[in-house]
């Protein structure tokens, strides 16, 4: 089943050529949600604007969710991938976001953070690596106001995460990213939704969400236009 959730994005920029209609954002990750295959089902989901994938799908269950809705796809990496690409589905499974990238689509500032460490079989954890990515986003987003969406594979320390789990722990990097920039929606996967009791949780300002499977997510204008204060949420 995908899981729905609204989010009120606090520009009204985006939307000003929407007649007010939401921004409405597919986000998959770890297991192609069985209910997708079905064109009945993507058809009762309605138009997509674009795609989000929190890392660990296939890049032909990626290639086949972007072609079936005929949306545009960014994703980031997670502890699974590999950088093979198979020929027939190249066109509509692009590269991956990199780490502390920043990209807009239909009008939204989008962060990625891949996989912090090795990826595959052998692959491994870095919080080293972690903190690096963390830093490096955080000085990119220096003077620049306006909201912003983080799309990671692992969730911040403590945050979505499983913390008992030296596996499915979170980054301590990412939970200081987390309250450095203070983003209006963080998308991850990783997280098995049978291990915690929550696949959505705040954080202050920012809504965490884990989209293992699949979500359909919601942005809707802000309620009024006051203004955005210096971190891009509403002036009070």
């Amino acid at each position: 089943m995908t899981r729905r959730l609204r989010i009120e994005w606090p520009d009204s920029t985006p939307f000003r050529e929407r007649d007010g209609a939401p921004i409405r954002v597919l986000a998959v990750s770890d297991i192609l949600e069985p209910t997708l295959i079905d064109l009945r089902n993507r058809t009762a989901l309605g138009p997509i604007d674009f795609i989000v994938g929190c890392g660990d799908l296939d890049h032909d269950d990626l290639s086949f969710v972007a072609d079936g809705f005929n949306s545009p796809l960014l994703f980031v990496h997670g502890n699974h991938d590999t950088n093979e690409r198979k020929p027939d589905c190249a066109s509509a499974c692009p590269e991956p976001l990199r780490s502390a990238a920043t990209t807009r689509q239909s009008g939204i500032s989008i962060a990625g953070l891949e996989w912090p460490g090795v990826r595959g079989k052998r692959g491994n954890r870095s919080e080293t690596t972690a903190w690096s990515q963390s830093l490096r986003l955080a000085t990119r987003r220096l003077g620049r106001s306006g909201p912003l969406i983080v799309v990671s594979h692992v969730p911040p320390l403590g945050a979505g995460d499983v913390a008992t789990d030296p596996y499915h722990r979170g980054f301590k990097g990412y939970r200081w990213l987390l309250s450095r920039l203070r983003p209006v929606l963080w998308l991850h996967g990783h997280t098995p939704l049978a291990a915690t009791g929550e696949w959505q949780m705040c954080v202050g300002r920012t809504t965490l969400v884990n989209v293992t499977g699949a979500v359909l997510i919601e942005l809707t204008p802000p309620q009024s236009d006051r203004g955005l204060d210096s971190e891009g949420f509403p002036a009070l």
